[in-house]
């Protein structure tokens, strides 16, 4: 299998995410602010995708010995620098997570219930009795449990592919849509911080990450047809459960303006 064939898989599950209802549902601040309210965790646990592919690939203990293969050592060290310590608007460094945090705040968006749902996962040391005991809807507790499931069954190739072909692969057309909905929907508020946000992910993910994600899959999985029939399958799944995040906002915002 290839990765021309992974795409040809997933096609349907891909078209499904870019011709989704919610773009068009994204028409007032409240309605931004309930977006990005609920996607920011899947902003968040993508990071736990990254660092788990750089611990599998890459050497992060002490005393250090030179992992298996050098290209993908590269290539995960390459987008965990952007990643995790990129430039922001005004300059300073910080994640991508810290990013879109920071741009939460900027045009008034809540972060009382990520706070919670974050520091839960320090005091139970469990991301899974976290996800269980939150108020997120159910579909964005499926979406990470699924994330963090992937993670701790600790295979490198799968992980990989809920990285590159759930997240990494969509990113720039996805968030081109999104983008637009703003630009035209909210052309007096200040958005520039998470405009900014959007526009480094599709510059970075289009010509960067996207092609060097697809890379490491094909360095992880060679020959190997078992590997590449679960790339198949944890990808769609991966589709899946992100076409559940996306009618979770969706709901969500149909429901309060319904309450309006």
């Amino acid at each position: 299998m290839t990765i021309l064939e992974i795409n040809t898989k997933i096609q349907p599950q891909k078209q499904q995410l870019l011709q989704h209802p919610l773009y068009e549902k994204v028409k007032t601040i409240d309605d931004l602010h309930q977006f990005l309210e609920s996607h920011v965790y899947a902003v968040w646990d993508f990071m736990s995708l990254l660092k788990a592919l750089q611990r599998q690939l890459t050497c992060t203990s002490t005393p250090w010995f030179a992992s298996a293969n050098p290209e993908t050592r590269y290539l995960i060290n390459e987008i965990v620098l952007a990643e995790e310590s990129d430039l922001t608007l005004d300059g300073k460094r910080l994640s991508h997570f810290e990013m879109y945090v920071d741009a939460m705040k900027d045009c008034g968006a809540n972060t009382i219930e990520l706070n919670a749902f974050l520091q839960n996962i320090v005091d139970t040391k469990n991301v899974f009795i976290a996800i269980k005991q939150s108020n997120l809807h159910q579909n964005i507790k499926n979406f990470l449990d699924f994330t963090f499931r992937v993670i701790e069954e600790g295979k490198s190739h799968k992980i990989a592919a809920a990285f590159t072909f759930g997240r990494e692969d969509l990113i720039p057309n996805m968030f081109t849509e999104i983008l637009k909905s703003f630009q035209q929907n909210f052309p007096e508020t200040d958005l520039s911080k998470l405009i900014y946000y959007f526009e480094r992910h599709i510059e970075l993910d289009a010509d960067e990450h996207g092609p060097m994600a697809m890379q490491m899959i094909n360095e992880l999985c060679g020959n190997d047809s078992q590997k590449w029939r679960d790339v198949e399958e944890v990808s769609i799944m991966a589709l899946e459960k992100r076409i559940g995040l996306w009618d979770a906002i969706e709901e969500q915002i149909e429901n309060a303006v319904e309450l309006a």
